[in-house]
């Protein structure tokens, strides 16, 4: 896999932090420093004024200027705004994703030459609206994204190259299964994964886009609070300037948890100052249940793969937060074998995009690809559809979770009346039969239709999903020419107009090439 022109890129875009890796010219995946010389980048924005600051100096920001600061935005995005105003603005989370990214490739750019084209990760629960957003995030951040890939999918590919099973010797290995436990800053993935040589099979995955190190961060600053108060001291989290000074604190104070059995915070407010002390019994105790929903989760994506943990060659830890140590003991209890932390918990993620990217470059220079990966989708699938007993609106579901992708799905549905002139056809995501209790996607419509219709005339659905989780939908009326295909307007998402506008005004950028 020697290295192609432009440079192959991964980016794992991450809640708390992010990262970008590049092939070398031997093959390999490394991590490339940003412009203040580390590895990885806050992905927190600092709006000030005209001026916008990502990175190290936005995160400092947070102890004094919460208000200007945008964080976690990864886990808004699917929603129309971030969850708080900037400066009296409302922002959409895609925007603030593109200004990461925009500074990831700026700051790439100065040392490997200019980078337009990349392979960008998302957590492998993130539904179809989330990856489209992410993809939007590339655009108006001046990227061509070659491919959305699943964030433990990623871990796994760089675990398979750094065990040696892409390279010829290792292409001819025994199955391996693998379960990926990948707690982040922000959100929570497993995926249970069969590793075969070069060949890599999701099995089934499950997570939560809201739960990660965020949450445990947060539990520390609730119970460091609470002491402050009983000691008599006002609230801290009342006043942004306090409650970021605090969970700067907390968060420090998390990772000292990990080495030592107890650890200091201090607390600044209203001229008030306390140093608490908390111990790592304590932490876990009040953590217990975040911990035991990834454990919940974990049993249930093994479950759906069809395997038991004696049928697991690995258990393989990824993201930041599982340097916790509970986490490796619930593991180590759940599992009975000793969870494998090989690969860089920050970095593992950027590097499997990066060889990602490697062979889509590859295939689009007509070599034939090393790597074969097989993803599953998330959630199921579904159109809206009118009980006909009930009158109530339920899920249709067209494709099941974790089916194997890409995949095709179709269904026929009926016409409510005799001479309806028009069909809408709306899209969800979830298990539920209720349509009301699933997520909607959007939406597409056929209008002017033959006149003088039967009532329960058939409507065909198409679904065309793609392994990068993106949705292709084709509605049809057999024996009329009415046909409506891929165009359907999503519930949330910026406009082209506004993508381009974006463009321009974050990296200066014309409009471009979009997938």
């Amino acid at each position: 896999m020697s290295q192609s022109s432009p440079p192959a890129i991964g980016i794992d875009l991450g809640t708390t932090f992010s990262a970008l890796a590049r092939i070398d010219d031997r093959g390999r995946p490394i991590t490339v420093v940003n412009a203040e010389g580390d590895l990885l980048t806050p992905s927190v924005v600092l709006f000030d004024g005209d001026d916008i600051v990502v990175g190290k100096e936005a995160l400092k920001a947070v102890a004094t200027e919460a208000d200007r600061v945008a964080e976690c935005s990864k886990r808004d995005v699917g929603h129309r705004v971030y969850h708080k105003l900037i400066e009296g603005k409302q922002y959409p989370p895609e925007v603030v994703e593109a200004l990461i990214l925009n500074k990831l490739r700026v700051d790439a750019g100065k040392q490997i030459g200019p980078v337009s084209k990349a392979v960008v990760t998302v957590p492998a629960y993130f539904d179809e609206v989330r990856r489209k957003a992410t993809e939007d995030a590339g655009y108006m951040a001046g990227l061509e994204v070659l491919d959305i890939i699943n964030e433990p999918t990623a871990a796994a590919v760089a675990f398979g190259f750094q065990q040696g099973y892409l390279d010829d010797e290792g292409s001819s290995a025994a199955p391996r299964n693998v379960l990926v436990y990948d707690l982040g800053g922000g959100t929570f993935d497993v995926t249970v994964m069969q590793i075969r040589g070069a060949e890599f099979n999701a099995l089934a995955t499950d997570g939560d886009v809201r739960l990660g190190g965020y949450d445990w961060d947060q539990r520390l600053v609730d119970l460091a609070a609470e002491r402050f108060i009983a000691a008599g001291g006002d609230d801290p989290r009342e006043d942004p300037v306090s409650a970021g000074k605090l969970w700067r604190e907390c968060e420090d104070a998390k990772r000292t948890l990990s080495a030592r059995q107890k650890a200091t915070v201090a607390c600044h407010h209203r001229g008030a100052s306390r140093r608490i002390e908390i111990a790592r019994n304590e932490f876990e105790e009040t953590t217990q249940d975040l911990l035991d929903r990834t454990r919940f989760t974990t049993v249930q994506a093994l479950k759906a793969a069809g395997l038991h943990w004696n049928d697991l060659d690995r258990v393989l830890l990824v993201g930041g937060s599982t340097r916790m140590p509970m986490v490796r003991e619930m593991l180590r209890r759940l599992s009975g074998m000793e969870p494998d932390d090989s690969v860089s918990a920050d970095e593992a993620v950027a590097h499997g995009a990066a060889l990602r990217a490697s062979l889509i470059l590859a295939r689009q220079n007509g070599l034939t690809p090393a790597l074969k990966i097989r993803n599953v989708n998330s959630h199921s699938l579904g159109v809206v559809g009118l009980d006909p007993l009930t009158r109530r609106r339920r899920n249709g579901i067209l494709i099941p979770r974790n089916t194997r992708l890409p995949v095709t799905g179709k269904r026929i549905f009926k016409t409510h009346k005799t001479g309806q002139r028009s069909i809408l056809v709306e899209i969800v995501e979830g298990e539920s039969p209720s349509a009301d209790d699933c997520t909607p996607i959007g939406r597409c419509s056929i209008r002017n239709l033959p006149s003088g219709l039967p009532a329960r005339h058939p409507v065909e659905v198409l679904f065309q999903y793609a392994s990068n989780g993106r949705l292709k939908v084709r509605v049809e009326l057999p024996e009329t020419n009415r046909r409506v295909e891929t165009e359907f307007v999503r519930e949330t998402g910026l406009s082209k107009e506004s993508l381009d506008a974006w463009r321009k005004s974050i990296c200066g950028l014309p409009p471009g090439k979009r997938n």
